[in-house]
This record gives C-alpha cells, structure tokens and sequence, in this order.
C-alpha cells in the first residue's frame, strides 16, 4: 500500500473507523505522528529509573516492544535490531510485558554493574 493510501486509511471518518485496530508488527502501523524525548527541567530522566530494560539474545525484530514504548525511547537500527535508549528510559517495562519473545528483561539498576 502506498505511504498515500495509508494517511488516507487513517483520517476516514469516525463511523468508518474499525473500534479495535490490531497490528502483527510495526510495519502495517499507518503514519503516526511520534514525539521524541528530549531533556527535562529536572535533567534526563533515566537518571531515576529503578528497572531497566534488557534485550537479551534471540529478538526477532518484530517490534512490538517499539509499538508500546510510552516514551519513545526504542529505536531501530540499520540491521533491523533495536535498542532502547537508557538516557530517557523510564524502565516502565510495558516493554518486557508487551515483548511475545519473553526477550527483554527487567533488572533493577542496583545490581547492574557498568563496568
């Protein structure tokens, strides 16, 4: 479907409009406006996490985990693999929950030893 065809997909009107819209991964998302994180008056705020989230090995790529981010902090690299951006991280783990390959991992930051 052309990029056109799929703004128009999304701006049909209320009545037309399915009630649930379901998604097998990111790519048949339609266009959506997104809002990047950016420094707060208080700093970023990964600073105060007490979780964070970790990809472990055996993603698939699907990026579901990117879908539900709240905060918009995962992003996709060039080879189609994803990282999450800890610097605004709020470690929530809607990721984890949302991840149907059980590969991102809560850890609570204390015992995280960056070395």
């Amino acid at each position: 479907m052309s990029k056109s065809k799929k703004w128009k997909k999304i701006n049909k009107s209320v009545k037309e409009r399915p009630k649930v819209q379901e998604y097998k991964n990111w790519e048949e998302l339609p266009p959506i406006p997104i809002s990047l994180p950016i420094d707060g008056s208080s700093g970023t705020t990964g600073d105060w996490r007490t979780f964070r989230p970790i990809i472990k090995e055996g993603c698939n790529q699907c990026g579901i985990c990117w879908m539900y981010c709240p905060e918009g902090v995962i992003k996709r690299k060039e080879d189609g693999s994803f990282e999450i951006d800890l610097n605004y991280c709020k470690g929530c783990g809607i990721c984890a929950k949302e991840c149907p390959s059980d590969i991102i991992e809560m850890v609570r930051e204390s015992d995280i030893e960056d070395g």
